[in-house]
């Protein structure tokens, strides 16, 4: 690896790149943003390229940085340039430095983990690679087998929480069955739509009546101690509640809190519970 000065006329986008949704996550910061940002404060990141046959340079990592340099006219650009990768390479590289960016599009994240995965032909191999657990890999691959209409409705809005979701929906029905309780789990909390998709087992004509006992509140209300406790508990050691969902339930037991105090410190003790199980 070498740091080089690249103009402009040199670099291409890489057809690897695991981004291919750009306006993800740009409400808040949008390519013209980080235009004005580099214009005023410089490219404090470089981009990551390979060289080309003929002199060009593609770049592996840093879409949206290039595509900022080119509005604010930042030439040549500073890179970092890899010798010796393939396209796998170039796939595992562009992924691993968006993977965690919760704008980068899921249907993205979800395309690119399965490359890794023909690949290595092993989900623990690919969280080793990501960073990520098993389980959470997995789930962005079940993504993939959801019907073309329901891929479309993916976006970063649902964040991993929206994943888990359609990832059980995925695992649990398949075609227009699928696409047949998205639409009746419309609406309802996410946690309500797991708790649907599970006790339906896969049973179309299940759904309906336990759509009706969502609607009556008969999963909205949970117990804090006695079962529902040690499922929790289970569940997170299982794999089946991620940090995500996992903090998402505690942001709804904290709204129903009338002190601010008092939710500062469910979500701090929260937060260390789920420290303490990391470390055990």
């Amino acid at each position: 690896m070498r740091l080089q000065d690249i103009p402009l006329a040199l670099l291409v986008l890489s057809s690897q790149n695991t981004r291919r949704d750009l306006l993800a996550g740009q409400e808040n910061s949008g390519i013209d943003e980080l235009a004005a940002s580099i214009a005023k404060q410089g490219l404090l990141s470089p981009l990551t390229v390979r060289p080309l046959v003929g002199g060009k340079y593609e770049v592996i990592a840093g879409q949206r940085r290039l595509l900022a340099c080119q509005k604010a006219r930042i030439d040549p650009v500073p890179c970092l340039v890899r010798d010796n990768v393939d396209d796998i390479d170039a796939v595992t590289i562009s992924l691993v430095e968006n993977v965690h960016r919760a704008d980068m599009n899921p249907l993205d994240k979800a395309t690119a983990i399965k490359a890794l995965y023909d690949r290595y032909g092993s989900y623990e191999r690919v969280a080793q690679e990501t960073a990520w657990s098993a389980s959470t890999v997995r789930k962005y691959v079940k993504l993939l087998d959801l019907p073309p209409e329901l891929q479309q409705k993916i976006s970063t809005s649902d964040g991993p929480a929206g994943v888990g979701v359609l990832a059980r929906l995925a695992t649990t029905f398949s075609g227009d069955a699928a696409l047949q309780v998205y639409d009746k789990l419309s609406g309802f909390r996410q946690t309500v739509q797991e708790e649907i998709l599970k006790r339906s087992a896969g049973d179309l004509s299940a759904v309906d009546g336990l759509v009706a006992e969502a609607l009556e509140g008969a999963f909205d209300v949970r117990q804090c101690g006695g079962n529902f406790r040690c499922l929790v508990v289970k569940d997170i050691l299982e794999g089946n509640i991620t940090q995500a969902d996992f903090q998402a339930l505690v942001a709804e037991v904290a709204e129903n809190l009338g002190s601010e105090v008092k939710k500062s410190a469910v979500r701090q003790a929260a937060s260390d519970f789920w420290k303490s199980l990391a470390r055990a």
